[in-house]
């Protein structure tokens, strides 16, 4: 009787913890997905540095906040975003 109670503990405990792994994944996943609506990287305001990523919002870029930015233009050819890893040569 006392080996059937025990077992019975540890099939629930390992249920529980399947579902709450599964449960933490579709979270996670929810998460990335809000996550990748952010535009900042899109945007000609966007400067790719770590001190300023946005002189128009600075306290907004790259958060979840940004996603509604009002403020969003459309990257274009000029902007400071699209010279990521080049530098100019004098």
């Amino acid at each position: 009787m006392l080996a059937l109670c025990f077992i019975c503990f540890w099939i629930f405990m390992t249920m529980a913890l399947i579902y709450s792994v599964i449960a933490a994944f579709k979270e996670g996943i929810s998460h990335l997905k809000k996550l990748h609506q952010i535009p900042c990287h899109k945007c000609d305001y966007f400067t790719n540095d770590y001190r300023l990523k946005c002189p128009v919002n600075p306290t907004l870029a790259c958060t979840e906040e940004a996603i509604g930015c009002r403020d969003f233009e459309v990257q274009t050819a000029n902007s400071n975003s699209s010279y990521r890893g080049r530098w100019k040569m004098y």
